[in-house]
């Protein structure tokens, strides 16, 4: 027998017996979770420990961004020119020149596409991006792709929950979704409206004051005498819950995870100072912290600084190119609430903070073992509308890879002159999805199953884009 296939077996009937033991303790000093995580793995090749999404959403214009179309005609074409990468012959414009020079980390893939409709519009292009299940699927609601990856793998933090979403307020992040999973595998969402705010925490996570001290204590000597009783026959799953719990109130590593004002000034000057930055840098701390998968989704707040920015996302309907609000002559009003896609709290501060969260993660050894995903929920149209702004486009998009053994370097895939349709390697984000799961190691082939033991496949409708490996 393969010595693979017989660490398997072995794992698998640790966790079998480590479920049925009536003291929930762990086998060989493996937790039920760890025997979950360690036989979802063994036998294969993993390249990834964890998972970093940062989710710009809106539907970021990739003719202006990763996909420059110098050549394109003026009805379609990009006032900011191509600027060269540190990898030679490639290019991206000049909104991305910081995030140029850490080229030689990413992968870009510029032939992202919807192969059917139904996933156009905000809510379900974003329910489409967090799950990698086309929201149409309707027979069954499936989970985000982050809440399927901490139920078969767990994490490595006690004292957080394996998948959190930094802020986690705008109204598409309503859009996250559990599924038939339990809810412990609901994603846990920050909040905050501006993350670099000094006074920012996180209530929620913090113990009241009459919680605290002998009355917490009193409660964990209580659970202990519940879990010996031999009447608590789900002591296993009750052990879970209530540890995870106790963890998250009594460790103070809980509140240096979401403090960024405890990072040194050059770093965070590094990131910017402002909300996305801020975001950013809380992204890295909870990857850092060993939290399983984390989601970034900035959308920079209404601020003193940014008058009529009340909705700084990238749904750039209007007025695309201007230095300051989109709220000119000639608008229709559907983008209302942003600036620019020049604009320093737009694309200057997405460059700044994405090549800063590259460097910084390489340089501190993690960039080897996370996964670090950039995407959005679909493109812009390559012809400008009359209202001087880009449309929704789900014919071609981009999005970009780094880390967990992400070739850099390289482009994948190809958009015609204009950016509107792919000509070559079109990738959806269903195998965009089987990508997050194959770098985890996760067998695609063994079904999760519903309260109901219907067996569901999770990543059997798209293939993982193959030079990302």
């Amino acid at each position: 027998m393969p010595e693979n296939s017989f660490s398997k077996q072995k794992l698998d009937l640790l966790c079998r017996r480590s479920f049925l033991g009536s003291s929930g303790l762990g086998i060989l000093g493996l937790s039920f979770p760890q025997c979950l995580s360690a036989a979802a793995t063994a036998g294969k090749n993993v390249k990834a420990k964890n998972v970093l999404v940062i989710y710009e959403q809106g539907g970021l214009s990739h003719m202006d961004t990763w996909d420059p179309k110098p050549e394109a005609i003026s009805e379609y074409r990009s006032p900011f020119k191509p600027v060269s990468t540190n990898v030679p012959g490639m290019q991206f414009t000049e909104l991305l020149s910081k995030t140029a020079k850490i080229a030689n980390k990413l992968t870009v893939v510029r032939s992202m596409h919807h192969t059917r409709g139904g996933a156009d519009a905000h809510p379900n292009g974003t329910q489409y991006a967090l799950s990698g299940s086309h929201p149409a699927n309707a027979a069954i609601s499936m989970p985000d792709i982050g809440s399927i990856v901490s139920h078969l793998l767990g994490s490595g933090c006690k004292y957080l929950p394996p998948y959190i979403m930094v802020p986690g307020n705008h109204e598409q992040a309503a859009e996250t979704r559990v599924g038939f999973l339990p809810a412990s595998t609901k994603v846990f969402k920050t909040g905050g409206k501006d993350l670099s705010d000094p006074s920012w925490k996180i209530d929620s996570l913090l113990p009241r004051i009459e919680n605290q001290g002998e009355r917490l204590s009193s409660r964990m000597q209580l659970k202990d005498r519940i879990e010996k009783s031999p009447a608590s026959s789900d002591a296993p799953a009750m052990d879970r819950f209530f540890g995870q719990a106790f963890d998250m109130i009594s460790s103070p590593k809980v509140s240096q995870a979401f403090n960024v004002q405890n990072e040194p000034e050059k770093v965070r000057e590094a990131y910017g100072k402002g909300h996305r930055g801020s975001c950013y840098l809380v992204g890295r701390k909870l990857i850092e912290a060993g939290v399983r998968f984390v989601t970034v989704d900035t959308r920079w707040p209404l601020t003193k600084e940014t008058p009529r920015g009340g909705n700084l996302n990238w749904d750039h309907h209007d007025h695309i190119y201007t230095n300051e609000t989109c709220e000119l002559p000639g608008a229709t009003g559907a983008g209302a609430g942003r600036y620019g896609i020049g604009h320093w709290v737009m694309m200057g501060s997405t460059d700044q903070a994405f090549s800063a969260l590259i460097t910084d993660l390489d340089e501190r050894g993690l960039l080897q073992e996370t996964l670090v995903c950039f995407v959005s929920e679909f493109g812009r149209t390559p012809k400008i509308n009359k209202a001087k702004g880009r449309d929704h486009w789900t014919h071609a998009y981009s999005i970009a890879f780094a880390g967990a053994g992400v070739p850099g370097g390289q482009i994948i895939g190809k958009t015609d002159r204009e950016g509107g349709y792919v000509v070559e390697s079109g990738y959806t984000p269903e195998d965009y999805a089987s990508t997050i799961y194959e770098k985890l190691g996760l067998d695609r082939n063994k079904p999760l199953y519903t309260s109901g033991n219907r067996p569901i496949f999770y990543g059997h409708a798209g293939e993982p884009i193959k030079g990302v490996f």
